[in-house]
């Protein structure tokens, strides 16, 4: 960790990067007392005894199970700085959820991204993916502002919440089976956590299709067979346990590659948050 402490963009408040618990960081739900997982059976063994989605993002928010994450996240908030941000303080840890925690819609993506919210702190925020998941957002009218760009920035989500099947920045943006079969355990949990309210899962890209119908299989959920085929707008349904039905629904990723080559348009991905 950095002994310089820089203000962040919003508050002005000075902090180390990467930031500890516990000292300020708006939306931090951690604490010093947070209970660190340190290997992937103790992942595990916190997730599955989080009694809250609050627990839950508390806990993996300060996760440590995977070192080669641990090393690049906290890398990149060092000395990988991106120039432009150089005077920002970085967030450096695992990215907790954002949104409402009563949420009947989930937005699944793949992970933090390094200079985005691996910066912030907060999900697809300071980055072009997340400027345009927002903007989305705004227009189908779960957000209350069509930008996002640090936390506190007044953003509210109503009725949505944002996670990521894997937690930390991963390098390229491809994480290990490893590094995502560790992280798995806070998904499974934040899965069972929410789905009574949950009508319907957004999965942003293949990865995070995958992991959702790969979670529900572990949940002992029914998952139809053969295994639903991810594509732009595909649909499917997982029923949980307790016999509560979820729709999942498919989009391309909001990467700068797909939007700014047309794969992805403004109508093609309205049109799929408009079926939520």
């Amino acid at each position: 960790m950095t002994d310089e402490a820089l203000p962040h963009p919003v508050t002005g408040a000075l902090f180390p990067s990467p930031v500890p618990p516990g000292t300020g960081w708006p939306g931090d739900p951690a604490d010093a007392d947070t209970p660190v997982a340190r290997t992937t059976r103790q992942a595990a063994r916190l997730a599955n005894s989080s009694a809250t989605r609050e627990e839950v993002d508390a806990r993996s928010s300060v996760c440590r199970a995977c070192p080669r994450l641990v090393r690049w996240r906290e890398q990149v908030a060092t000395t990988g700085k991106r120039a432009s941000f150089a005077a920002e303080p970085y967030w450096g840890r695992p990215g907790p959820s954002f949104g409402d925690p009563d949420a009947e819609v989930l937005v699944m993506g793949l992970a933090p991204a390094a200079n985005g919210a691996n910066r912030t702190g907060r999900m697809f925020t300071g980055d072009k993916s997340g400027d345009w998941l927002f903007a989305a957002l705004h227009r189908a009218g779960y957000a209350n502002q069509d930008h996002a760009w640090a936390a506190g920035d007044g953003l509210v989500l109503t009725g949505i919440r944002i996670v990521a099947a894997v937690r930390c920045a991963p390098p390229d943006n491809k994480p290990t089976t490893t590094e995502r079969d560790t992280c798995s355990a806070w998904l499974d949990r934040d899965l069972q956590l929410c789905a009574p309210k949950l009508r319907s899962i957004l999965c942003l890209g293949s990865f995070g299709w995958d992991a959702v119908l790969a979670s529900a299989r572990r949940l002992g959920w029914s998952v139809p067979r053969p295994k639903p085929k991810f594509g732009h707008g595909a649909e499917a349904a997982v029923v949980t346990d307790q016999g509560h039905g979820i729709r999942l629904l498919g989009t391309y990723h909001p990467s700068q590659h797909n939007t700014f080559t047309g794969r992805l348009t403004t109508d093609m991905f309205d049109a799929v948050l408009a079926r939520l």
